[in-house]
Order: C-alpha cells, then structure tokens, then sequence
C-alpha cells in the first residue's frame, strides 16, 4: 500500500506527534468535511509502524473529544500495514468551523495554515449560505391553494418540462422543503404574492425635470416577479422616445434607450435584490437618464469595478437564479453586464446608500431617428399629449382633475404637459383659470 500526503490525507510518524495530527484533522475538515489521519508512517510514505495497543487507541480518541470544537466522532481503528501495525483515524462533519486546541486551521495542499479572523468569518459565512438565502427559506404562512396553477403550468411549458400536480411541480423545480413552500416559489407562482411580501412590487415613476421636483406619473405595479418584469419593460417603453427604422417593408421601432439593455437591467434587479430590505425595485424616469434601483449592494465581494470587466457574477438567491436561467433571463456565466454596456456604453452603475442603481442616460428626441432610402424620418411618442388634445377637443371646459383622472397620470403631470402644449402652440386657454375653457389650435 503506497501513501501520500494531501488535502485529504496526513501522515505522522507515531502518536508522539499527536497534537499535529488532530490540527492537520481539523484543518482537512474546515476544508473539505472529512480528513484522513495515519499514525504509523512517515510524512514520505514511508510505513515504519508504532505500538498499537487499546490504550494508546483511547489516548488518540480523549485527545480528540478534548481539544476539538464543536464535537466530532472519529473511526479509530488498528490497522496492518506491510506487516506493520498503524493507527487510522477517519473523520467526517460538516459543522465548520473547527477549532483544534482554541484555533481555527485550513487546509492548503498537504499543509495546515491558521486562519485570520476575516477568513474565519468567511468560512462562517460560506456555512451558512444556505440557511441565510431568503429565496431557500419557509413560507410558513403559504399552502398549495395559494399557488397559481396557470402560472406554473406556462412556466414549465416555456422551460420544457411537464406538468404534473401543484406539489410534484414545484417539487420538481425544488421549490417545496419538508412539505413546505419556499418563499421562491411564492414569489414566482403564487396568485398573490403581496399578500405574504408586502415588498414584492415595483414602483415607477417619471419626472418632468432632472431631479424629482415635478412628478409628472407615478404607479405601483404588484404581482409574480414574472409580472412586475414585464410591467417594468412596459412602463419603460411607454414613457420614452421611440424611433424607427425599416427592415425591408417592416418597420421596427428603436428606443432611445436599447430594449435588451434596460430589460437586462430589469431582470438582475428582480433576480439579485435583496428581498429581506423592505423597499421595492424602483424606476425612476427623469428628463436626462433612467434609473433603474434595486435594494442590496453587491454580493460576494463584487466591486463596481469587477462586473463592468470581468464576466463574473455572486448570487444573492441562487434558487430564483436557477428559475431565470431556466426561462433563458439570465446567463450562469454573468454576461449580464457585458451585455448591457456593449449595447449602452454609456450605462452607469453605482451603490448609493442600500441601493444598487443602474443610470441609462437617454438621448433627445431629435436623436432618435431611423433611416429610410437616404432620409431619415423621427417619431416620439407623444401618448399623453394626443389624449389630452382629444379630450379637450371633446370637452373644451375640461378641467385639469378631470383630465387627470381620465389618462390616470398626477395633477402637475397634467400641469407640465399643458404649459409646453401652451409653448407648443397646441393649445391656448379662454377665458379666466375658473369658468374659461381650452381651444385646440393645431
């Protein structure tokens, strides 16, 4: 039998070098949850051998229960090796970190390295990865009846597999615990998953200036994570400048700002936020950029600097992760970023308090443009506007609540969108602010 010293495996001569032998235990366990101790042979492979007797056999197993922690429970036996009698001792657990006489020990190749106390804290926060993963926790409160059964029905079709019953389903996609949900699974597939997270929504705004003095519509949107995705790339599209082009005789319409680069943006912010912070992802649209806000600061030592060169990428909720990655919204290998400034150079990102925010910086009007034969031809969106001047063709005595309340934006959205029709010579008023009315003039 031939022997060799390695991450797994330590070799001691004898059990006068006890001491070294349970720190090498304890540095394989903190390393991979299992280690294997020989007393007996030399660190070369050489087997010499020692005296075995039960003595020596409970003087290992004492020294061991002494001076490890937390407790662990070694196989310790005789064995014959080349003729020659040695000790083996097998250990295994996986309640890392291990302490061997008061201190904490990794295994580095065939060597054992004392850790810091910032790599004790990582190791302790590598353990306990799972249990702190709010996407793999209980939703106590949630049954099967809560579950949407369509919702999980297109899911599974998108992704390829079958349906079988609510349980077995999500039981597939390792959404269920003990007969319990996992909050992934609510989150995804419940008919309402506000009613167990009151921070499962998003928020959406646009503003008529460059900071948040003039609020020109605001709305919340709630639902499955699928839904306020697709509610966030709606709202997007809706309240900004759209361009066109010809692909032959098909018109094709261009956003200001690249439709797969925002929608990336949308889909990491649902899929790597941190859901234990109460706020909401939120989209701010102000005259000179778009902000995209998530709550949570990268994870896993990622840095601002590292995602925008690196193609690497630290899940927060792996469970929610592995959802996406099965309907094709993201990628495991962390293009995401790449992606997005390869389409839009210009994207931003920044941590500003708890916030993790993502900046599009949008282009005027003039700029969104299409080719067509030579020429070029500009349409922008002007959604609001034209229901405005209809409205108030319809009913020139209209009155601003009135107007507000029927295009569902904010009284000093209406405001802002008069003055610059007024500016635009769209429209003029008659008569005082009381009692007068509107006359379309173009």
């Amino acid at each position: 039998m031939r022997f060799a010293e390695s991450e797994n495996v330590e070799l001691k001569k004898s059990t006068s070098e006890l001491k070294e032998g349970i720190i090498s235990l304890v540095a394989m366990l903190n390393k991979h949850h299992r280690g294997e101790l020989w007393f007996g042979v030399r660190n070369d492979g050489r087997v010499v051998g020692q005296s075995v007797s039960e003595k020596s056999l409970r003087e290992v197993s004492r020294a061991i229960s002494d001076n490890v922690e937390p407790k662990v429970y070694p196989t310790i036996e005789q064995a014959s090796v080349d003729g020659k009698q040695c000790i083996r001792v097998l250990v295994e657990g996986k309640d890392s970190p291990y302490f061997a006489y008061g201190r904490v020990y990794i295994r580095i190749g065939d060597e054992d390295r004392q850790l810091s106390a910032k790599e004790m804290e990582n190791l302790i926060l590598q353990k306990n990865r799972d249990r702190l993963r709010w996407d793999m926790e209980l939703c106590e409160r949630a049954t099967f009846d809560d579950i949407s059964s369509t919702k999980l029905k297109t899911f599974l079709k998108t992704c390829g597999l079958k349906y079988d019953t609510i349980p077995n389903s999500l039981d597939k996609l390792k959404l269920i615990k003990d007969g319990k949900l996992l909050n992934a699974a609510i989150l995804c597939f419940a008919r309402k998953p506000e009613k167990f997270f009151s921070n499962a929504k998003l928020r959406c705004a646009v503003f008529g200036t460059n900071d948040t003095t003039v609020t020109l519509d605001m709305k919340d949107f709630t639902g499955d994570v699928f839904t306020l995705i697709q509610k966030a790339e709606e709202y997007i599209l809706e309240h900004m400048n759209i361009g066109m082009r010809l692909e032959g005789l098909r018109r094709v319409d261009v956003p200001e700002i690249d439709r797969e680069a925002f929608r990336e943006a949308i889909i990491n912010a649902f899929c790597h936020r941190d859901y234990r912070e109460y706020d909401s992802v939120n989209i701010a649209i102000f005259k000179d950029r778009m902000e995209i806000r998530s709550p949570g600061l990268l994870h896993g030592g990622l840095t601002i600097d590292t995602i925008r060169k690196k193609m690497v990428s630290a899940r927060r909720n792996e469970l929610l992760a592995e959802l996406f990655h099965r309907v094709h919204f993201i990628e495991k290998w962390g293009r995401g970023v790449r992606m997005i400034l390869e389409r839009e150079p210009t994207t931003e990102f920044e941590e500003v308090g708890t916030l993790f925010i993502a900046t599009f910086i949008r282009k005027p009007a003039k700029q969104v443009i299409s080719e067509k034969n030579g020429g070029t031809t500009q349409k922008t969106t002007q959604k609001t506007t034209q229901k405005i001047l209809e409205l108030i063709a319809a009913n020139p005595s209209i009155s601003r609540k009135e107007l507000a309340a029927q295009i569902g934006i904010t009284a000093d959205g209406i405001k802002y969108h008069l003055t610059a029709m007024q500016k635009k010579r769209l429209l003029k008023h008659i008569g005082p602010d009381k009692g007068g009315h509107w006359e379309v003039t173009q």
